[in-house]
């Protein structure tokens, strides 16, 4: 494989950012980029790659804060949901800005990066696929989900999405937007036998769980100390 990612927590929000970086051509997508901005293009330029692509899983101020300063340094060309493009635009301008639906290829380098609908969260989340890799945004954490009580979300549509990505092979290997788990990053697999959200067994059940008084937390020991 061709790919290589670096991953990266910042902000005060356990944020995590991705670069995405085809290894032949140096080319290389940044993932929901919102704060130090700075850093990401640093750590970039360390390693030889040039960014192209932005990628946005959803349009909370905490994962597009910093598009427009991204594609002011890089030029690159930002991708997100098509039903939250006029949102983007608001935060970043001046960017290029491409909506998805679902289904498109985006080509950074030699990478073929896909896109699949996972809205619910919001009303238009996107993740993004590449190399047996999963980019999830805010829709699937380390042992837990997106809130759903935000304008735009939507816990059976959200039901739906997870289905989606539980239905992805079982070695993919999760790359969420925030450091709320155990682990960083984690596999479909794992979330199947473990995420109490994934082991509901109905729509009915999930949306109980998600919108109860009192639904689950993901459990960060690293940070609960």
């Amino acid at each position: 494989m061709s790919c290589e990612i670096f991953q990266t927590e910042v902000g005060l929000m356990s944020n995590l950012n991705e670069l995405i970086a085809d290894k032949n051509s140096q080319a290389c997508a940044v993932v929901d980029p919102a704060f130090e901005v700075d850093r990401l293009l640093r750590e970039a330029k360390q390693r030889g790659w040039r960014i192209t692509a932005v990628l946005v899983t959803h349009t909370h101020h905490d994962h597009v804060d910093g598009v427009e300063e991204m594609v002011k340094a890089t030029g690159a060309t930002a991708y997100v949901g098509a039903g939250e493009v006029e949102s983007l635009r608001r935060a970043a301008p001046s960017a290029k800005i491409v909506g998805v639906s679902g289904g498109e290829t985006i080509e950074v380098g030699e990478l073929r990066i896909a896109t699949l609908p996972t809205p619910g969260h919001t009303v238009a989340g996107t993740s993004y696929i590449v190399d047996g890799n999963v980019f999830t945004g805010d829709t699937l954490f380390i042992g837990g989900c997106g809130r759903t009580d935000f304008p735009g979300g939507d816990a059976p549509t959200l039901w739906q999405s997870l289905q989606r990505l539980a239905s992805l092979p079982e070695e993919t290997r999760v790359y969420p937007g925030h450091d709320y788990g155990q682990t960083p990053t984690s596999t479909i697999a794992w979330e199947k036998t473990t995420n109490p959200y994934l082991l509901c067994k109905s729509e009915a059940e999930f949306v109980a769980l998600r919108t109860g008084k009192n639904p689950p937390r993901p459990l960060n020991p690293r940070k609960s100390k």
